[in-house]
């Protein structure tokens, strides 16, 4: 029988063949998933998550854009603004990673994460519209950092936000995009530890994260 280090050992390796499979497909994605993970464990960190929640919440995290593979290459690599056609091809993104990851039975406690972590608080989110606390802890916690990196990542198109520009966007989304307990203890890390990282240079144009 295997040992359970091993196991893990393999989740992880599994984990970075996906995240490197996408990022050859859109090099938009590269750095991203990798920078929301590491935020998204920080929060759950100092949120009170016991270690295996933060494990999950990594994981997760490090997956949560994995559904854009099936992103037609012409939406996900466009250079300019999305038509409100393309950006309802985007939105299915989510669904498409949960049929990925459900096919993984490792990844059946993370499945949440990737699907509903651009649903909102304020239940205009997407793809299913849930709302409050109906959005599971893990994917509440990734919505915030990934709303942070997209916002802090250049963009043809724009400037990108500087970090304080983004914490206050994240600030005035409390409670609506946002849950206010995760927004705050996202606000509280980077204004105390002065965490945040560059975003790297993002040779493709995609308008939302």
């Amino acid at each position: 029988m295997l040992s359970q280090p091993f196991l893990l050992e393999d989740l992880h390796q599994l984990v970075d063949a996906l995240a490197a499979a996408l990022d050859a497909k859109s090099s938009y994605t590269l750095g991203h998933s990798e920078r929301v993970a590491d935020l998204a464990l920080l929060i759950a960190e100092r949120i009170g998550l016991n270690a295996e929640k933060q494990h999950l919440v990594h994981i997760g995290a490090h997956l949560h854009d994995i559904g854009k593979i099936g992103i037609p290459d012409e939406v996900l690599n466009k250079p300019g603004r999305l038509t409100e056609e393309q950006f309802a091809i985007i939105k299915q993104h989510p669904v498409i990673g949960y049929g990925i990851v459900s096919k993984v039975k490792s990844f059946s406690a993370i499945t949440d994460i990737v699907r509903f972590h651009h649903e909102r608080f304020d239940g205009k989110g997407y793809p299913d519209g849930l709302k409050g606390f109906k959005i599971p802890l893990g994917a509440r916690i990734v919505a915030v950092a990934d709303s942070f990196d997209a916002m802090t990542a250049p963009r043809i198109y724009r400037q990108c936000f500087t970090p304080a520009e983004a914490l206050e966007e994240i600030r005035r989304c409390r409670g609506t995009q946002f849950d206010p307990e995760v927004a705050d203890c996202f606000i509280a890390i980077m204004e105390k530890d002065d965490l945040w990282r560059p975003a790297m240079p993002a040779k493709t144009n995609v308008l939302f994260g």
